[in-house]
């Protein structure tokens, strides 16, 4: 039996504990750093889809009420490509981004948030993982790995036996 290779050098599997306890994290360092009175931030912006989880949560931890999404396409399968919009947020809520949260899983190359950068450029930028190439595009982040990891997010894994390393 052949074992399957990851197409990458290393990967990261990050469980849906351990995602809930870096996005509580993130919001703990955002907590207070906004340009509005007191430090409080205006809204959250969820880069789709990865972004929606990590957004979700760190809204409820520092009680944000508005939430919107930007849709952005920039893989296919584990295959990076060109990145495009394909939902931009309210107009009326995203001014030059001003106060707005955009939260993202990761950033890694940075062109993502390179081309939403270029639409909000005064939003900041957060993230909870951050690979080197792409760090310069984001303002906060948790957890940096190194280029060549890829990061196995919980909603593209399932439950499943694995064979003992030694056989049955």
């Amino acid at each position: 039996m052949s074992a399957y290779r990851l197409p990458h050098e290393k990967g990261f599997h990050v469980s849906w504990d351990q995602l809930h306890r870096d996005a509580r994290a993130l919001a703990w360092r955002l907590d207070g750093q906004g340009p509005g009175e007191g430090g409080v931030w205006t809204a959250i912006v969820a880069v789709t889809r990865g972004g929606m989880a990590p957004a979700m949560i760190v809204a409820r931890e520092l009680d944000i009420r508005v939430v919107d999404t930007i849709s952005v396409k920039s893989y296919d399968h584990q295959a990076q490509r060109e990145a495009e919009i394909l939902k931009l947020p309210s107009r009326v809520l995203m001014g030059t981004g001003m106060g707005i949260l955009l939260i993202d899983d990761l950033v890694d190359s940075g062109k993502t948030l390179e081309l939403v950068r270029e639409a909000y450029p005064d939003a900041h930028f957060a993230t909870i993982y951050a690979k080197p190439k792409g760090r310069p595009m984001v303002n906060t982040f948790i957890t940096e790995v190194s280029q060549d990891t890829w990061i196995f997010f919980p909603w593209d894994m399932a439950l499943q036996y694995v064979e003992p390393y030694r056989g049955t």
